[in-house]
């Protein structure tokens, strides 16, 4: 429909009904106007796979839903670092969105994983803005390309479950612009999602939700959002101010509260109706766009999806470890599945994207059609203590076998929305276990069942560590197919497995402050701060292992020398030089100039999953804009390149870099300068500009006989082997040397003259 009719439209409603329009019918539905023929729409969450409730409908997954694939959860889906694989899994859930008569899936979530305790970082993608914001598009898109809607979400900032509905993220700037925004900046310009979801947090104090400044001025105006703004469920705080800022949708339902108080308004002289006007074309906008395009021919062939699911997490799974090649199993060994989770996997999390799975594939079950293997189960962590019985069995099972895989992770209720881990432990009755188990058994393997990073205090003890994380209904299948070579493993680790809880960047602030979220680690997120400072970790972001071997050679680049307004093309030859066919996911690092400002050694700026044969080669190219050099400078509010030399690495994973190559980058934005008597001399002698003014007055100033004198001395002391100041030290206190001090050092100088000199120095500035 086109915008015109869908004004025209408008013009038609009463005020009522545009105050109407602009919140739920109910839990899932949006209004329509029967006399208008404007349908009522389905929205339901996601983002891995259909939650549709069609009675007693709620948001935190309590109620039962109908039927539905249950897809890998971001956290898997992140680890694949497969741009094709995020649009296959958008195209099949979009596809099943047209046959359950869905307009629009609450999904991608793309916040980042600021510490690894968040309880719902499941969901999410990555530590990294650059991969959450390029595999949130790929989603976006596929979903879409099936004419439903996706809501990319949870806009802004949401890092913690503590206080999620009333905590202020209480961050700088520039961390916002670099790390926060960007996750969403590169989603919605790449993507164009039709509707972006809001947050229930505050940001320095104000309600996302009532923020013009994110809602409006960054979403809409600088990114060209062009679909509407829905709100978290129940994240309305001041309906008329969140109108006014942006908030076009509230979600759900208020029973007609909110919609009084947007009448009110309007009467009232405090809202403006064409605010209601515009917001009201927003939303029936999306609803044509679906209503127009619906296929009433879709099916939904849940078998088929479940192939699909499999093969995604075949992708996703992270070979983690794989000593003495204990992996592949040959199909002759005598294996043991030890652990529950063999038998009943923890595949997905608790919470809004709970999914009520059409069926559930175990490794247990899946294995029948490969090997003949002997189960016990372990443990129950139904509570943490250990069954002595099942730990005895267990042990007994493992010790017969050639080789023991123990199937472990986290339980439901060690992780899940509405609130934060306490710490990275696994249950100890799983680490005890594997260490038990490790005692009698030397080739053991743990395959691990969680959404975000544990601690493995057995790492040492076993051989092989398999990555699953929650992995969807079909992850016994892909699990299987790892561990038996049918699929060589490809994943790479989104986020970062730190050694130590004490180590995270946030570990001081998270979870503390009440209802003030300190982001006191600013740009130092993830790698970015491990990094950074050397810290050693379990397993670094990016990191992952794979059947066969690849090397790089011949970083190239088409230019030496470039400015901040050209193009940088790389290329890199990747070959596969192992004995069978495997992905490798090439990671391309920029690691920034020596320079005043503070920047982590590298950050991810590139990365490409390419499969090769046996002995075959690729070459790879990856092309470099402005902003794979830039940092947020909030002196201008905006993208900022310092001039000099930058590192282009290509890394196996973000600690392990194999190739490097320098580039010159001249910055082309000239930052305002505003002297006074207390800048220095040194980067006043750097800049061109203000050393010519400056030397014009220091050579009026030597042609006083007692400055010339003074600076022979100073000389002459400097070169004396004795002397008390050296040449480095009067250097040093040069560079750092404010102009006002030159009253001190400099005889025959003036305050008035110094005044005379800021002046001038200011005046060439501008």
């Amino acid at each position: 429909m086109t915008k015109e009719k869908i004004r025209d439209l408008v013009s038609q409603m009463t005020l009522e009904e545009k105050a109407g329009m602009c919140s739920g019918a109910d839990f899932w539905h949006l209004k329509g106007v029967e006399r208008l023929g404007i349908p009522s729409v389905m929205v339901t969450d996601g983002p891995h796979g259909l939650r549709k409730q069609a009675e007693a409908a709620d948001h935190l997954g309590i109620n039962e839903s109908e039927k539905a694939v249950c897809f890998p959860a971001g956290c898997a889906t992140a680890s694949s670092f497969d741009r094709d694989i995020l649009r296959k899994l958008g195209e099949t859930i979009g596809q099943e969105c047209q046959a359950m008569g869905v307009s629009t899936i609450l999904g991608p979530a793309m916040n980042i994983k600021r510490s690894p305790l968040c309880g719902r970082n499941f969901e999410y993608y990555s530590e990294d803005p650059y991969v959450a914001s390029e595999l949130a598009a790929s989603m976006i898109q596929g979903v879409q390309s099936k004419n439903v809607g996706t809501s990319a979400k949870h806009f802004l900032a949401n890092n913690q479950e503590k206080r999620r509905m009333t905590s202020s993220s209480d961050v700088d700037e520039r961390s916002l612009r670099e790390i926060y925004l960007s996750a969403f900046e590169g989603a919605v310009k790449k993507g164009k999602p039709w509707t972006v979801m809001n947050s229930y947090n505050r940001i320095n104090g104000k309600y996302v939700g009532e923020s013009k400044e994110y809602l409006t001025d960054i979403l809409r105006n600088e990114w060209g959002f062009d679909g509407y703004v829905v709100s978290d469920w129940g994240a309305v705080n001041d309906r008329v101010e969140g109108l006014k800022a942006g908030l076009d949708l509230e979600m759900p339902s208020s029973g007609g509260m909110n919609d009084a108080l947007i009448v009110e308004a309007v009467k009232e002289g405090t809202l403006d109706e064409c605010v209601v006007d515009t917001a009201c074309e927003r939303i029936i906008d999306i609803i044509f766009r679906y209503a127009e395009n619906r296929d009433p021919d879709a099916k939904l062939d849940l078998q088929k999806d479940h192939e699909t699911a499999a093969a995604i997490e075949e992708e996703c799974i992270v070979l983690l470890k794989n000593e003495d090649n204990i992996l592949p199993l040959p199909k002759e060994k005598k294996v043991a599945f030890i652990g529950k989770y063999a038998e009943s996997p923890r595949y997905q999390g608790g919470g809004s994207s709970h999914i009520n799975s059409w069926k559930v594939e175990s490794a247990l079950e899946a294995v029948k059609e490969i090997a003949e293997v002997t189960y016990a189960k372990g443990y129950d962590d139904a509570e943490d203590k250990t069954d002595e019985a099942l730990l005895i069995e267990a042990v007994k099972t493992a010790e017969e076998a050639d080789v023991a895989v123990i199937f472990a992770g986290l339980p439901d209720n060690f992780e899940s929305e509405g609130y934060d881990r306490k710490h990275l432990n696994m249950p100890d009755c799983q680490n005890t276990l594997i260490e038990k188990v490790t005692e009698v058994q030397k080739n053991v393997i743990v395959v691990l069942h969680n959404g975000s990073p544990v601690l493995m205090p057995w790492k040492d003890k076993v051989k092989g560590i398999v990555e699953a994380y929650l992995g969807g209904q079909a992850v016994g299948r892909a699990v299987v197919n790892i561990l038996y070579g049918k699929v060589n493993p490809s994943g790479r680790l989104p986020e970062t497995f730190p050694a130590r809880l004490e180590d995270t960047p946030c570990y001081l602030t998270y979870g503390k402050g009440g209802d003030h979220a300190v982001y006191q680690e600013g740009v130092f997120v993830g790698y970015r701060y491990y990094t950074s400072v050397g810290r050693e970790v379990l397993f670094p972001f990016g990191y992952g292992l794979s059947y066969t071997d690849f090397t790089y050679s011949d970083l190239k680049l088409d230019k030496e020398k470039m400015t901040d307004q050209d193009t940088l093309t790389v290329t890199v030859k990747v070959k596969n030089t192992g004995s069978r066919k495997g992905k490798e996911v090439v990671q391309l690092y920029v690691s920034p100039a020596a320079g005043e400002t503070i920047r982590p050694v590298s950050e991810l700026r590139g990365f490409e999953k390419i499969e090769l044969e046996s002995e075959q080669e690729k070459e790879v190219t990856f092309i470099l804009d402005m902003r794979a050099f830039a940092y947020w400078n909030e002196e201008i509010h905006d993208w900022y390149v310092e001039s000099g030399e930058y590192q282009i690495q290509i890394g196996k994973n973000s600690q392990e870099i194999v190739l490097s190559v320098p580039v010159q980058v001249q910055g082309t934005t000239e930052l305002p300068k505003v002297y006074t008597l207390n800048s220095c001399l040194g980067p006043m002698m750097r800049d061109p500009k203000a050393q010519a003014v400056l030397g014009a007055f220091m050579g009026t100033m030597s042609e006083h006989t007692e400055v010339e004198e003074m600076q022979k001395q100073q000389e002459q002391q400097a070169e004396s082997p004795d002397a008390a100041v050296s040449g480095e030290m009067l250097a040093a206190m040069m560079e750092d040397m404010p102009l006002r001090q030159l009253l001190s050092f400099v005889p025959g100088v003036t305050r008035q003259m110094l005044r005379q000199l800021v002046d001038a120095l200011n005046e060439q500035a501008v």
